[in-house]
């Protein structure tokens, strides 16, 4: 199955100092991702409910709405929930910090001045996770596709050769039956037992990670295979 996932994914850094924005976007450029800025956690909601992030490095300590604010609001939200933050703290922050910043759902924390080797290795842990599951994702749309395209044997020809209404209700099974098919109709229980089951898959997506990951992709690429043999088979018939 071949998969197009975008080359970069994007990157949200928070910071209400311009020197520490500068400092973060010299040591993530090689990367080679979307950078983008954020000055206030007002600036970083309003950026995350525009576009789709990897992962968002939030200064803790920042006027107005500050870091753990943020992070709640975007833990709040079902757009921006899942999306991993990293808390950029002072050398001052303390075993206070760490708790509710997990609490509120932080994913890691990190402390000024941080060491630039350590960020990138951090970052590049979420980057890939985040490329892992919109590879699954686009799998499992693919797969969806695939189901949805499956031939269904031609209507019956009734009288004065109209043909008999088929009704949106009808399942795979009624279809296969109102042509006689036997053999169809247990193609079209396969084929609900595998949405069934990719429906199952798809809801595992959004916590998968590592060896699950890859345990995911390939129960989506046996499945792909059965809906094709399924398919080949129908069209045979």
């Amino acid at each position: 199955m071949t998969i197009n996932t975008p080359e970069k994914a994007s990157i949200l850094i928070v910071d209400d100092m311009e020197e520490n924005l500068v400092a973060l976007e010299a040591v993530l450029g090689s990367l080679d991702q979307q950078l983008v800025r954020a000055h206030s956690g007002e600036e970083a909601l309003k950026a995350m409910l525009r576009q789709e992030f990897a992962v968002v490095l939030l200064d803790v300590l920042m006027p107005g709405m500050d870091g753990f604010e943020t992070a709640a609001n975007i833990k709040r939200l079902d757009q921006t929930k899942d999306v991993p933050i990293i808390f950029l703290t002072g050398t001052e922050a303390d075993t206070d910090y760490l708790y509710r910043g997990y609490a509120i759902g932080a994913a890691d924390f990190l402390t000024k001045p941080f060491d630039p080797w350590l960020l990138r290795t951090k970052v590049n842990v979420f980057l890939d996770l985040y490329r892992k599951n919109r590879q699954l994702a686009a799998q499992a749309e693919q797969l969806r596709r695939l189901l949805v395209g499956a031939p269904t044997p031609a209507a019956p020809v009734g009288p004065a050769g109209s043909v008999e209404p088929m009704g949106g209700a009808r399942d795979s099974l009624s279809r296969a039956r109102d042509a006689g098919a036997g053999a169809s109709a247990g193609s079209g229980q396969q084929l609900a037992e595998i949405t069934e089951r990719l429906a199952q898959i798809e809801l595992q997506l959004r916590d998968a990670e590592g060896a699950e990951a890859v345990g995911l992709a390939d129960r989506i690429a046996d499945l792909e295979r059965t809906v094709r043999s399924l398919r080949a088979g129908r069209d045979a018939y």
